[in-house]
């Protein structure tokens, strides 16, 4: 079906592809931690925790081998940390099921923790040439516009259309080179805004440039609710320069990073109003002086927009059961989230306290 189209996409790959260390593997191991590093990251951002992977987890064993920690430390900065976990408890399991050896099937692959039918695919393709179409966000645009497709691409039914035509379209004599070839084109090329539309190798044939439908194309039907949290950390620190940090658990955001003591409220609250809280003096309890208010920090995440203040407090002593209490140089060994990290950047903790 639509031979013009793989060979279209191949050839236009020969000439514009970008030179990437994934590429040039063949090894399934390599190419796991490329697609799971790549999931919502940019290859920009992205490339240099590939490379800190590859240089501090060589083989898969390596990274079965490591703490939590340690691999939330690597990929601390780089979000969506569930990423990590996923990686690594997957990582053990081959250590123990597959005695250190990669899979090399489909089923087999997919059974990994944190890999779906995109990612399975990709590293079928990639490391072993099998015939798998993957579908991931360039892929539907590239083929929602080229082909005028406008069933939602968020949508059960347009799930399987989309996953369908890949499979047609698929060249499965090449399906590693096709597979690359679509997804760079929908990154370099069928861009989600100002594609390059002018250039465009498919511009004769593309539905959506001939009917005025490219900034339309793919559709989603749903529109995701963005939520406000109003974080208020407490940096408690006492004479000896001990400071307390917490490992977060649950399944909010974040789990098995570090965080400060922290009081959640329903809106920006002023500090004098937090400092008079049950919640505070709980944690607090007497005898405190607030050395430092930070300015308000926000983070935006893809449902949720964080706003976040830190209150550098000094204490007597440190109360309550099961604090983690460590000197602030033990910090830099410690995985905290890319808004927490900021703030340590910018206050110089020894001068305050």
């Amino acid at each position: 079906m639509e031979r013009w189209f793989s060979a279209g996409l191949q050839k236009w790959y020969g000439i514009n592809k970008r030179n990437l260390p994934w590429r040039e593997v063949t090894d399934p191991y390599k190419i796991w931690l490329s697609e799971i590093i790549l999931q919502q990251t940019q290859v920009a951002q992205g490339l240099s925790y590939y490379n800190r992977f590859v240089s501090n987890y060589p083989t898969v064993k390596h990274l079965a081998l490591a703490t939590e920690d340690e691999v939330l430390k690597d990929w601390q900065g780089l979000g969506y940390y569930s990423r990590a976990r996923n990686l690594h408890e997957a990582s053990k399991y081959i250590n123990q099921e597959h005695k250190n050896i990669f899979p090399d099937n489909y089923v087999a692959i997919k059974e990994l923790k944190g890999v779906g039918d995109y990612t399975a695919s990709a590293i079928a393709s990639f490391a072993f040439n099998l015939p798998y179409a993957v579908v991931d966000g360039n892929v539907y645009r590239v083929l929602s516009r080229i082909f005028g497709i406008e069933t939602a691409i968020d949508s059960a039914f347009g799930k399987k259309e989309f996953q369908q035509l890949a499979n047609d379209l698929l060249d499965r004599k090449s399906p590693a080179t096709h597979n690359q070839a679509i997804m760079e084109f929908g990154s370099q090329c069928c861009k989600p805004v100002n594609p390059n539309c002018e250039d465009c190798i498919f511009k004769n044939k593309c539905f959506a440039f001939k009917h005025g439908l490219v900034s339309q194309l793919p559709f989603k039907e749903k529109k995701a609710k963005v939520r406000d949290r109003f974080f208020n950390y407490l940096v408690m620190v006492d004479k000896h320069k001990n400071i307390i940090v917490n490992k977060r658990q649950g399944k909010d955001i974040w789990k098995g990073l570090y965080e400060f003591p922290l009081i959640e409220t329903k809106k920006e609250i002023k500090e004098s109003g937090l400092l008079k809280g049950k919640e505070f003096l709980s944690v607090v309890k007497k005898d405190f002086a607030v050395l430092y208010t930070s300015k308000q920090y926000k983070h935006v995440l893809s449902h949720q927009h964080l706003y976040a203040k830190f209150y550098v407090i000094k204490i007597n002593a440190f109360s309550g059961e099961g604090q983690k209490r460590m000197p602030f140089k033990a910090l830099e060994k410690l995985a905290f989230p890319r808004l927490i990290e900021k703030f340590l950047n910018d206050c110089k903790l020894n001068e305050i306290c």
